[in-house]
């Protein structure tokens, strides 16, 4: 049984991985873009807390809350950029991460 938890486990967090890189691909796409420092400043991360596996991505650079924050108005350089991209990225990319997350953990 214990063995069966880990595979479980493995296999939920390598799903969680695969569904942050969909999401964050398609932020990516939405990220406004002058200097590229927000773009590569992104990050993801997956870890354990408890039973759940818990999956984050995010900005490390200082400006991306006010870049994200539909409330903060400004303009973009890119065509592609929108407010709330990370937001609007993981929207965009739920039917595909939705299938890899049903896919990891089948057995």
């Amino acid at each position: 049984m214990p063995q069966f938890v880990t595979r479980t486990e493995q296999r939920g967090a390598r799903g969680v991985a695969q569904a942050l890189v969909l999401g964050a691909a398609e932020a990516s796409v939405m990220t406004p873009i002058d200097t590229s420092n927000l773009l590569n400043s992104q990050y993801r991360d997956v870890s354990k807390h408890g039973k759940a596996i818990v999956g984050r991505v995010g900005y490390t650079a200082e400006h991306a809350l006010p870049v994200h924050d539909p409330e903060h108005k400004q303009q973009f350089r890119r065509a592609t950029a929108k407010k709330e991209f990370l937001k609007k990225g993981f929207e965009k990319a739920e039917p595909n991460i939705r299938g890899v997350i049903t896919g990891a953990i089948r057995v």
